[in-house]
Order: structure tokens, then sequence, then C-alpha cells
């Protein structure tokens, strides 16, 4: 049989060429459609976005697969008590006006809740898998945005996604990062986990959402048992894990315009009050125990025991104050006065007065040192600006 000539070899290898690149087509695009759901997101614009779209991975519940909350329904403290025990952790958020808790046993199940503070639209957000709660303005401009779960995570921390345009957001860092909206930025607004007992002992005509969710689930079950045993490795987290914590070490960020910092929580037992400065600005970090692990054992009321942490400002009419640890709370040095983990003087002289939030989360430090690898750690034993002097 005679051999095929030169351009009948040519015509064949371009062939089989044609043939595996059709091929590869056929696979490469419903490759695509099931790791995004192209179906499920028809109003997503897919050639917008500001990282690659391969460190997007299923987590495995589909689009609202977690359901957020749109209409809370709160109950008053007394009500609260009857199915929250006093030390659950709940995400705690005030403004001049009023005061709410969100308790993780819900939020657990949830992660999103679009709501309001005062005049304010809220989106208070918990992703789980990073142990990362997080508050958000969710207005954009004029447009107020509600937002739901995509059902994704990018380096373990969940994508939420917006209903007014489907642009997917980055929970941890409040950035869209897909779709029309890439690039922009949700504000963060100040908030703290803290255990039910301490919120309502601050606020006792403070009010608590409420288990009428809408939905069927086993608040007060934790389904991530034993997820925060801090040596573990994280779930669906694809990279290269900060070596200088602990993965699933509990920290607390702190943002001053841009500048930024992480406090260990293994500092707080030698160190349960910070004074310290972040971008030239006064900080001051309470601490106190009193808050079970949402994310620890079974039943999240019988999670250990882990310190709840907040972050202020320490400068109060021009003054610049320095705190230390009293007798059921904090004391500042200046006057004596007596200051709450929520940061109001309770008595002496500036009984009443409240110092500024500092913008901050709690965050498992493996996904905070993932989005922020510069950001620098402080250690127990710091001598900060403070001492140094």
């Amino acid at each position: 049989m005679a051999s095929p000539s030169a351009s009948t070899r040519s015509r064949i290898v371009r062939w089989v060429m044609l043939s595996i690149l059709a091929g590869l087509a056929v696979w490469v695009v419903p490759s695509i459609a099931a790791r995004f759901g192209i179906g499920e997101w028809t109003r997503t614009d897919f050639e917008r976005h500001s990282i690659p779209l391969d460190e997007i991975h299923s987590g495995g519940p589909p689009k609202d697969g977690i359901p957020a909350i749109d209409s809370p329904k709160f109950v008053t403290i007394a009500g609260a008590k009857r199915w929250l025990c006093a030390q659950e952790p709940v995400i705690a958020v005030t403004s001049d006006l009023e005061a709410k808790a969100y308790p993780l046993q819900i939020l657990i199940w949830h992660e999103i809740v679009n709501d309001a503070i005062g005049t304010t639209p809220i989106s208070v957000t918990f992703c789980p898998l990073c142990n990362s709660s997080i508050v958000y303005e969710r207005r954009i401009g004029e447009r107020v945005l509600d937002f739901g779960t995509t059902g994704r995570l990018r380096k373990s921390d969940m994508v939420m996604y917006d209903r007014q345009t489907e642009s997917w957001w980055q929970q941890l860092t409040g950035e869209a990062i897909v779709g029309v909206l890439t690039g922009k930025k949700l504000r963060t607004l100040p908030s703290g986990i803290v255990s039910f007992e301490q919120f309502a002992r601050a606020f006792p005509n403070g009010r608590v959402l409420s288990r009428e969710t809408g939905y069927s689930r086993r608040y007060g079950v934790n389904p991530y048992t034993g997820y925060d045993s801090i040596t573990d490795r994280p779930f669906l987290f694809y990279g290269t894990v900060d070596p200088r914590l602990p993965p699933m070490e509990r920290v607390l960020n702190v943002d001053v315009e841009g500048r930024k910092k992480i406090y260990p929580f293994r500092a707080f037992s030698s160190t349960p009050v910070i004074n310290d400065e972040v971008g030239g600005v006064p900080l001051v970090i309470f601490s106190a125990p009193g808050a079970s692990s949402a994310l620890d054992t079974q039943y999240v009321a019988e999670g250990r025991k882990v310190p709840s942490a907040t972050a202020y400002v320490r400068r109060l009419d021009g003054k610049k104050l320095e705190f230390r640890a009293g007798e059921g709370g904090f004391v500042d040095d200046a006057t004596g006065s007596k200051w709450n983990l929520f940061g109001r003087a309770s008595s002496g002289p500036l009984a009443g007065r409240r110092l500024q939030p500092a913008t901050s989360g709690i965050h498992f430090a493996f996904a905070w040192l993932a989005f922020n690898p510069d950001a620098p750690i402080y250690h127990a034993g710091e001598k900060t600006k403070r001492d140094r002097k």
C-alpha cells in the first residue's frame, strides 16, 4: 500500500488537531458551566472580574442553597432567654438609636441577614469556614443592595451576590469581584462577637434576632463540629497557609484608613487590655472571657470558652487615654472611669461617654492572612509605642 503524500498527511494532521480542539471545546464549555452554574447566573457578567475565575470553587450548595434572611424578626432579651444560653456567641451591632444581637446559632445556618440599624441598611455576614463575622452597609451610591449566597468559595471564604445586578462579592473584603459592579467596595460597620450575657447586660432594651426565620433548621446545633481545632487544615482552601500563625487561631483585625493589624487571641490571656497605635491612630483593644465557640462541639452552647474582643479609638475630646484592666471592666488612668466591653463608660467622671469604635472583625488567621498577607501581627509582650516612652 502506497504511503500517503505529504499534502495528504498534512490534511490528516490538521483534521486530527481540529478534532482534538473540538473535543476540548465540548469538554471545557460544560466544565465552565458546571463550575459557575451559568444556567442559574444569566444576569452575571462573567467577562468582568478582578480576580482569576479559577480561584472560585463550589462549596457544595447551589445558589441560595444556604438561604439569607431577608425579613428578620426580633425578640426582647427576656424572650431570647427562653432558647439562648448566657454564654452563646452573638454578633452585636449598635448605634445611638438601637442595639441588635444576631446569634451565631442562627447565622451558622444562613450566613447573611439583610437588615437595618437605625436608618442604615446593613448586611450581617458570617462565614463559618473562616469564622469571619463582618457587618456591611449594603448601599452603593444611591442603590441599596440585598445579598444572598452563591454557594461558591474563594480561599475558603464565602462569595456573596447582590440580587440587583447578580455581581459576586468577597465576604471577607466586601469587594465585588465578578460582574458589573466589579471593583466596588462595601463600607464596613463596627460590630463584635460577644456572649449573649455580655450583650444583655450592656443593652437591657436590646433586640435579638428571632428563630422565626421562615425556615426549618436545627438552630443551636453546630454542623461544623470540631472545625476550630487550632492546628487543623482549613476546608476547601487551595494554596499555602501563612506559617506565622496556626491556621485556625482566632484573630481580631483592625483597619484604620487602610492600615491593618491583627491581634491573635492568644495574646489576650496575658494582656486583656492592649494600648496600641495603628496608622498613627491611638487604639485600645478590650478583651474578656465569656463566649462559647460556635464551631467546637455539636451544640453551640457547649463550645469551649473563647475571649470576646473589641477595638476602639482611645481618644476623647482630643485627649489620648491609657487603659488598664479593672474589676469587672476596664479603667482609664486619667479619670479612673470604668468602661465596658462596648466602649461605654459606666461610672466615674466620664460616665455615659462612648469611645469611637474602630473598624474590626474576628476571623481565623489563615483566612485573614490569605487576603492580607502583609498585615503586621501583634505578639504578646510586644512593646507598643506607649511602652517605649
